[in-house]
C-alpha cells in the first residue's frame, strides 16, 4: 500500500466507491449507542495502519476514529490470540510506522500487532472488573471466530453472508433497493454466491450418495458444525442486528441440543425441521 505497486491498491486508492460500500446509518448510530451505553469498542484488522485508515475513512468516514476506543493493525490473525506477549508484542505506530515494542499495553490508542493476552489486562484496567465480557464481530472462521474462542474464551458472532441467500433471513428493507445498492456483487441477482452453489451444493448440507440402492443421506457440513460449535450466534450482516435494542437476548448456539438456535433472525432453510434428524458429519 506504501509503495502504491502492484493492481490492488492502485486501483482501490484510485476508485474506492467501486470496491467499497459505505456503512449503513443504522450500524453507524449502533456504535454510538453501544459506545453511549458504556461499551468499550474495539477494531482488531490483519490489514497494516494505512490500509485501514483509507478503508475506514471510505466506510464510516473521516470521523471513524471516534467509534472506537481501541484500535489494533496488522494483527495478524490467528497468531494475535495464539501467541504469546514475548511472541506478538504490541508497538506504537508514528506516521504508519511500527515503532519499538512494548512491555505492556497501559492506555486505549491505535496499536500494531500485539495480542490478546495483553490487550484482555488493559480491558481488566479499563473495566475495572477482574473478568469483562468481550463479544467479537468477525467474517472468518479461520482468523476470527475459531482463535477468538478457542484461545481467548470470548464470546463470537459470526457475520455469515450465505445466511443472506435464504429468503427468510433477507431484510425486507433490502429486497426493495436498486440492485446497484444491495452489495458488492453486480449482474443476475441470483448469480450472487450467497445461494446453493450448482457445483458444491449447500453450505450447510451435503447429500452423501447410498450405497446399491439405498436412499441418499443428508449430513451437515464441516463448516456448518463449525459454526455452531465456535460461534456464540451467527447472523448475516451488522445491519440485521443494528436496530434491536442493546439488551435483546439473542439465543445462543449453546443453549439447548438445536444445531440451529443460534442463528438470527432464522436458520437456513436448509436445517428447518423437516431436515433436523439429518445425521452430523
Amino acid at each position: 500500500f506504501l509503495e502504491d505497486c502492484g493492481m490492488y491498491f492502485p486501483e482501490v486508492k484510485n476508485h474506492p466507491d467501486k470496491y467499497l460500500q459505505r456503512c449503513p446509518d443504522s450500524v453507524k448510530k449502533w456504535l454510538k449507542q453501544l459506545k453511549n451505553a458504556g461499551k468499550i469498542l474495539l477494531l482488531i484488522t490483519s490489514s497494516h495502519s494505512d490500509y485501514c485508515r483509507l478503508l475506514c475513512e471510505h466506510v464510516l468516514g473521516n470521523d471513524f476514529e471516534e467509534y472506537f476506543d481501541i484500535l489494533i493493525t496488522n494483527a495478524l490473525k490467528p497468531g494475535f490470540f495464539s501467541l504469546t506477549p514475548n511472541q506478538r508484542p504490541f508497538r506504537t505506530l508514528e506516521n504508519d510506522e511500527e515503532q519499538e515494542a512494548l512491555l505492556s499495553l497501559e492506555k486505549p490508542g491505535w496499536y500494531s500487532q500485539g495480542n490478546a493476552i495483553q490487550l484482555y489486562d488493559l480491558l481488566k484496567k479499563m473495566t475495572g472488573k477482574l473478568d469483562p465480557k468481550v463479544v467479537y464481530f468477525g467474517d472468518s472462521m479461520h482468523s476470527d471466530i475459531f482463535p477468538a474462542h478457542h484461545y481467548s474464551n470470548w464470546e463470537t458472532v459470526f457475520i455469515l453472508e450465505e445466511l443472506l441467500g435464504d429468503k427468510g433471513t433477507v431484510p425486507a428493507k433490502a429486497e426493495s433497493e436498486p440492485l446497484e445498492k444491495k452489495g458488492k456483487y453486480e449482474g443476475d441477482p441470483l448469480k450472487v454466491p450467497y445461494f446453493v452453489s450448482k457445483q458444491w451444493g449447500s453450505f450447510f448440507m451435503d447429500r452423501l450418495p447410498g450405497l446399491e440402492n439405498a436412499e441418499e443421506t443428508l449430513v451437515h457440513t464441516w463448516s456448518c458444525k463449525c459454526i455452531s460449535t465456535y460461534s456464540t450466534i451467527a447472523i448475516p450482516s451488522l445491519e440485521a442486528i443494528a436496530d434491536l435494542p442493546l439488551d435483546y437476548r439473542f439465543t445462543r448456539f449453546s443453549s439447548n441440543s438445536s444445531a440451529t438456535a443460534g442463528y438470527y433472525p432464522s436458520p437456513p432453510r436448509a436445517l428447518l425441521p423437516s431436515q433436523d434428524s439429518a445425521m452430523m458429519k
